[in-house]
């Protein structure tokens, strides 16, 4: 599926349809370059689950939690280097956790999510608009 928006507001929308879709357990890949809208597309996800409290992107506390209808796990891996480092600060519980797990820059530790994760790639169009393409949801 592919979706074109053009502002905030349309961004977060598409994530709270995902959202409303997930269920305990999922696992949601977000890709996309530095400032393309990952964190914004996860805010719509987290309104999905109730969570009112602001939604930051967590680059130096590397995981943030939240409690919703369920726990939502909002990972930044930006700042990993390695599968291994991911390891040892413990994040692959979080793959086969209770929750929703969402991860900025998957890419990272591609070899460890599970097979059902669900792909977000967003990116910037010429015309300012983005283009958010999801694979394995429900959608």
């Amino acid at each position: 599926m592919i979706v074109r928006t053009t502002g905030e507001k349309e961004t977060i929308r598409v994530g709270y349809a995902l959202g409303k879709t997930l269920a305990k357990g999922a696992v949601v890949s977000l890709r996309g370059s530095l400032g393309v809208g990952k964190t914004v597309f996860a805010r719509g996800i987290a309104q999905s689950l109730g969570i009112r409290e602001a939604i930051v992107s967590p680059t130096f506390t590397l995981i943030q939690e939240y409690e919703g209808t369920l726990p939502l796990y909002h990972m930044d891996l930006y700042r990993i280097d390695s599968v291994e480092e991911f390891e040892l600060i413990g994040g692959e519980e979080y793959l086969y956790g209770e929750g929703i797990t969402l991860i900025e820059w998957s890419e990272k530790i591609q070899e460890l999510l599970p097979e059902e994760t669900i792909s977000v790639t967003i990116t910037l169009a010429e015309d300012g608009s983005r283009e958010i393409r999801i694979e394995g949801s429900m959608l």
